[in-house]
């Protein structure tokens, strides 16, 4: 968890507790208004356990300040919005997420990302979605929607044709040669790429092996308008748009930039990985 997630969960918890001390209320006396254990009510205030929208409103309700219900409400949202853990989004299956995504991906005319262990998921085929989503079902067996989520990720990629946005993306040679898929899905999946190393509104850079780097590969992320950045972890994805956090990501990802090779290079990157997935190498 990060320590701008406790953080912000730690100052609407001490909200939150102000809130019920101006009324008078102890944390025994507002639980059973609320038919709470205590030890919620404690979590909550001390940051150790984030309330849900409908926890906040009854909140201000039972401390007399329903008024406030619209600014804890807003808190939350920023909370949320900066840190999503994926067990709660799971809850609802994997093609929620999708649209989540797709969502976003409509609002944004100008995409960078970088993926250090897999194809970017706009660029990824049917075949190799399949297998990457089904992976995920080792580490988070409440996943059973992997075909509804495939067919979203697919719709998703629509956007790319709208010739207005622009989206840059850069790949480490590595999620190339992983081994996330049987060999035909992977390098039918490495000649789908080929495509896009040409110039136009979407680019694809490779950043290889050999590679004088500039900084660390580091973890994925994406910057959508300059203006937000989405990364992820085992455990959460995080949705940023503090503009300090946006502009360290936009310095990461020109410090990559640099690194990475384009066209007639890159093809000559991916060949590679095919002969390697192949057993040629």
């Amino acid at each position: 968890m990060s320590t701008d997630f406790q953080q912000a969960r730690a100052a609407l918890g001490a909200r939150m507790r102000e809130l019920r001390t101006e009324s008078g209320l102890s944390g025994r006396s507002l639980a059973e208004r609320l038919g709470w254990p205590q030890s919620k009510v404690s979590k909550v205030e001390n940051g150790r356990q984030s309330p849900t929208p409908a926890d906040v409103v009854a909140w201000a309700e039972a401390v007399g300040r329903p008024e406030c219900a619209a600014e804890l409400v807003g808190r939350l949202r920023t909370l949320e919005t900066q840190y999503r853990s994926w067990r709660r989004q799971l809850a609802g299956g994997v093609r929620p997420v999708q649209e989540a995504h797709a969502a976003q991906g409509e609002r944004t005319e100008h995409r960078q990302s970088f993926d250090p262990t897999v194809v970017p998921g706009l660029l990824q085929t049917a075949d190799y979605a399949r297998a990457i989503l089904t992976r995920y079902t080792r580490i988070r067996p409440s996943i059973s929607d992997v075909e509804a989520a495939v067919v979203a990720r697919m719709e998703r990629q629509r956007v790319l044709e709208d010739r207005a946005r622009s989206f840059r993306f850069l790949e480490w040679e590595g999620a190339l040669v992983s081994r996330l898929c049987p060999p035909g899905v992977l390098v039918d999946q490495l000649e789908a790429l080929v495509p896009r190393l040409a110039s136009g509104n979407v680019r694809l850079g490779i950043v290889p092996f050999s590679a004088d780097l500039q900084v660390p590969a580091g973890v994925g992320f994406s910057i959508h308008d300059g203006a937000l950045v989405v990364t992820e972890s085992w455990h959460a994805e995080m949705w940023l748009d503090d503009p300090a956090d946006v502009a360290l990501h936009v310095r990461a990802w020109e410090a990559l930039a640099e690194s990475a090779v384009y066209g007639p290079a890159a093809h000559r990157v991916i060949a590679r990985a095919c002969r390697a997935v192949r057993g040629g190498d």
